[in-house]
């Protein structure tokens, strides 16, 4: 109930003054049935304004750190996620992507829509960086198909670090179902699920028009904050000096 009362009467018509987003290929959607949307991630935004617009409800797997946060705003913040219908997933890998993929599979057993953002994080300079292989094992053990979807215009609008969102106007687009059914029985074989999840990525580079990195983003992320002025191999350079 609060889920509906939050996205069409508190949340929904705010983000909708927002960033009067323009919808492309929400046919793709279906409109009954399990299915996965893997999109791009440039925003904190993406979390809220694909939900917002989608007319079916859509689970989203979102990192814990939005659900352990400190103190009375981090109660809230928990709150809110949990009350918007995301999961919290521990990207710490190992058993913690095994728990991650259990939770999607238990959303896609119920017949509901999964959200997941491939790349694992948002992107930090508006690129499109490698999949993790996690969305090709649900869709593989599922058997249920991968609509690609491409946010554009929220890294312009709320830039990671930027607290609240400029005012302005986003795209919103909803590629094919892809279907991987002919992989059926191969979702333990890494060449299977690099190949699917790296055709997702294709797909999702398509609708969105960036430039892909075909790296983590989190290793290249990682990597320039160590180089940066603040940075460990910055402050250890210093000290050697």
């Amino acid at each position: 109930m609060f889920y509906r009362v939050l996205k069409y009467v508190i949340l929904g018509p705010w983000l909708r003054l927002f960033f009067r987003p323009r919808i492309e290929g929400v046919e793709n959607i279906p409109e009954t049935g399990a299915a996965i949307v893997a999109g791009n991630h440039l925003s904190f935004s993406d979390h809220f304004v694909m939900p917002a617009i989608l007319p079916r409800r859509i689970t989203f797997l979102a990192k814990a750190e939005y659900f352990t946060g400190p103190g009375l705003k981090g109660r809230l913040t928990a709150a809110f996620f949990r009350s918007v219908g995301q999961i919290p997933v521990d990207r710490s890998g190992g058993k913690a992507a095994q728990s991650a993929i259990e939770a999607g599979l238990g959303v896609l057993s119920q017949g509901e829509l999964l959200g997941i953002y491939p790349e694992g994080t948002r992107s930090h300079d508006g690129r499109l960086y490698r999949g993790r292989t996690g969305v090709a094992v649900m869709a593989l053990r599922a058997g249920v198909p991968v609509i690609p979807c491409a946010m554009v215009g929220t890294f312009e609008l709320q830039p990671p670090g930027r607290a609240f969102p400029k005012l302005g106007r986003i795209t919103i687009r909803f590629g094919k179902p892809l279907d991987f059914s002919r992989f059926a029985g191969a979702a333990e074989e890494r060449v299977v699920l690099r190949s699917v999840t790296d055709h997702i990525m294709y797909e999702i580079m398509n609708l969105s028009g960036q430039e892909y990195v075909d790296r983590y983003a989190g290793e290249v992320k990682a990597e320039q904050q160590a180089l940066s002025p603040q940075g460990p191999t910055a402050r250890l350079r210093r000290g050697r000096s």
